[in-house]
């Protein structure tokens, strides 16, 4: 059973008195056998620290709620009866969320022993820092994106075209997920992905709360720009170590069409893309638009002429694929507005 404990929680000189070291928030949807795993993580980092765990369920048919009622009584649940999306259901926990700091962590997302201590601790000697992040890595100890630039139509055609991925170590095409730096340096980054964070406080409030008009995908990077706008740096560090499954949740989604990687709803990642674009750059939505959907037609058209059945199931998935962007742009009005939740 957890030994997480809830004893007062000691501050700095000055700062007001809060009830615990950390509100740890985790979102979870159909997931409640990684977030069991994630808990026993949790509870061997915890080691000295007083947490406040709050978990909101996106209206999970596995039984989860049942499981954290049976397993964990000490977590307190928040319980949607339908899917709010990441953004929304962060924000339900944030607004009562009481510890000194705030760490959003993915029901995937495994931490290792220390990690919270060390986050800690960057925050309490980086007071400039308004939210930080560590460094992902996979079951098999491999290197996931961590510190990332913000989205730009030069980025998305350095991904796209493969050139990024060709070409790591280039400082140029490895700009967006900042292959060619040195994993364990720690550095002042665009953002963080998602799956951890820990966050300022005071800093939020100043900033505001996830932007709900995205369900899924680009809210950190939104959040993100909104810190720094504010004046505060976005922080990654390389001794806060979390293992990121990846993509559970996204596994349950049966209706929607899913990238190659198993691991991305394509059409709420559309959705959300042409939100951001609008939402940060305007006019320049359109640019984004007509980028991915040509470039996946000129793939469609390009592998059609092929005579082989792999480079016609190329052509099937990158129609598919520009099909969902016209839909993304429709159901957007352009990056407009968003679709009614759930998506």
């Amino acid at each position: 059973m957890p030994t997480l404990t809830n004893q007062m929680a000691g501050t700095q000189p000055g700062e007001k008195m809060a009830a615990y070291d950390l509100s740890v928030i985790i979102v979870s949807y159909n997931t409640r056998d990684v977030l069991r795993r994630c808990f026993q993580h949790l509870d061997d980092a915890a080691t000295g620290l007083a947490l406040e765990i709050i978990v909101v369920d996106n209206g999970s048919k596995d039984g989860s709620v049942e499981m954290l009622t049976a397993e964990y009584p000490h977590v307190r649940v928040i319980s949607s009866a339908v899917n709010l999306g990441f953004g929304a259901a962060n924000n339900r926990a944030l607004e009562q969320a009481s510890g000194r700091y705030i760490i959003l962590l993915n029901s995937d997302a495994f931490l290792r022993p220390d990690s919270l201590q060390r986050a800690i601790a960057h925050m309490d000697s980086q007071p400039e820092v308004g939210l930080g992040g560590g460094r992902l890595i996979g079951q098999t100890e491999t290197w996931q994106p961590s510190a990332r630039c913000f989205p730009s139509l030069l980025n998305e055609f350095l991904c796209l075209s493969g050139l990024a991925s060709r070409y790591p170590k280039s400082k140029f095409f490895g700009r967006f997920d900042r292959t060619w730096s040195e994993a364990m340096e720690p550095a002042e980054v665009d953002w963080v992905p998602g799956a951890f964070s820990i966050i300022r406080p005071d800093a939020l409030k100043k900033v505001g709360f996830f932007d709900e008009d995205f369900f899924l995908y680009y809210e950190e990077v939104d959040l993100c720009r909104r810190f720094k706008a504010a004046g505060y740096k976005i922080q990654y560090w390389p001794d806060v170590v979390i293992v990121h499954l990846g993509g559970e949740s996204s596994k349950t989604v049966s209706d929607a069409v899913v990238s190659r990687a198993g691991s991305q709803l394509t059409l709420w990642r559309m959705r959300s893309e042409l939100l951001y674009y609008r939402k940060h750059h305007g006019g320049s939505v359109f640019l984004a638009y007509l980028l991915e959907r040509l470039w996946y037609e000129i793939r469609a058209a390009k592998n059609g002429m092929g005579g082989s059945q792999d480079r016609k199931n190329k052509a099937a998935e990158s129609r598919i694929i520009a099909d969902l962007m016209k839909r993304a742009w429709k159901e957007t009005r352009g990056g407009r507005v968003s679709p009614p939740r759930p998506w």
